[in-house]
C-alpha cells in the first residue's frame, strides 16, 4: 500500500496539532528535563528541538535565543512560585505566624517541586545583562509581594530594601540546600519562617524604640 492511501486511510488517526500554548507548554516540560537531567549548559534551540520532535523553526519561533529560552524558563518558574505563594496566604489566618510560615513553604517547596533544574536556570542568567535585569525584576516583583503581606505585622515600622533582600537570600540558599538533599525541606522551611519573623519584629521594635 502506497504512502498516499496509508494517509488516506479512513481509520487513520491523524496527527493532532497543538495549540501554541500547548506547543509552548510541552517544550518548556521537556527543557525542564534537559536541565535536570544534563545541566543547563546543555540547553540549545537545537537540541530541544530533537528532544521535543519537532522542527527546529518551531522552537525558534516560540524562544528565539537560547536567552529567550532560559527567561522564558525562569518566568515559568516565576509565575508557579507567585501562584503558590497567593493561593497559600488566601488560605491563612491573617497573623504574623501564619503568613511568615506560608511565605517560606511556598517559597522551599517551589523550589523543590522545580527540583535542581532551577538553580542551573538562574546560574545561566547571570552570565546575560540582559537575562540578569530580568531576573532582578522577578526578584523585586516578589519583595514587594513580601513586604505587602508582611510589612502590616511591623506596626508602623517599614520592612527595609536591605532586610527584604537578605530573607531573599536565605531562602534561595535554603531552598537550594534542600533541593541538593544538605538539609531536609522542614529544616529549610523551618529556618526560613525564623528569618522573615525575626525580619518584621526587628522593624516593629525599631518603629516603637
Amino acid at each position: 500500500m502506497s504512502t498516499h492511501e496509508e494517509n488516506t486511510r479512513p481509520d487513520a488517526a491523524p496527527r493532532r496539532r497543538l495549540s501554541h500554548f500547548d506547543r509552548h507548554r510541552q517544550l518548556l516540560e521537556v527543557a525542564w528535563r534537559m536541565v535536570r537531567e544534563e545541566g543547563s549548559e546543555a540547553l540549545t534551540l537545537a537540541r530541544l528541538a530533537d528532544q521535543a520532535g519537532v522542527t527546529k523553526p518551531i522552537v525558534y519561533n516560540h524562544f528565539i535565543t537560547r536567552s529567550g529560552l532560559l527567561a522564558a524558563l525562569y518566568q515559568d518558574f516565576d509565575v508557579r512560585q507567585t501562584a503558590l505563594m497567593e493561593a497559600a496566604i488566601d488560605a491563612s489566618e491573617p497573623d504574623l505566624q501564619s503568613r511568615a510560615q506560608v511565605t517560606a513553604d511556598s517559597f522551599v517547596e517551589c523550589v523543590l517541586l522545580q527540583g535542581r533544574e532551577i538553580p542551573g536556570a538562574i546560574a545561566a542568567l547571570s552570565g546575560s545583562p540582559e537575562l540578569e535585569r530580568m531576573k532582578r525584576e522577578c526578584e523585586r516583583s516578589f519583595l514587594e509581594k513580601c513586604r505587602s503581606v508582611l510589612e502590616p505585622f511591623a506596626g508602623t515600622g517599614r520592612l527595609s530594601q536591605a532586610s527584604l533582600r537578605a530573607m531573599l537570600g536565605a531562602a534561595e540558599a535554603l531552598s537550594d540546600a534542600a533541593a541538593n538533599g544538605e538539609i531536609s525541606a522542614q529544616e529549610a522551611k523551618r529556618e526560613l519562617f525564623v528569618t522573615i519573623v525575626a525580619m518584621v519584629e526587628r522593624a516593629a521594635g525599631k518603629a516603637s524604640s
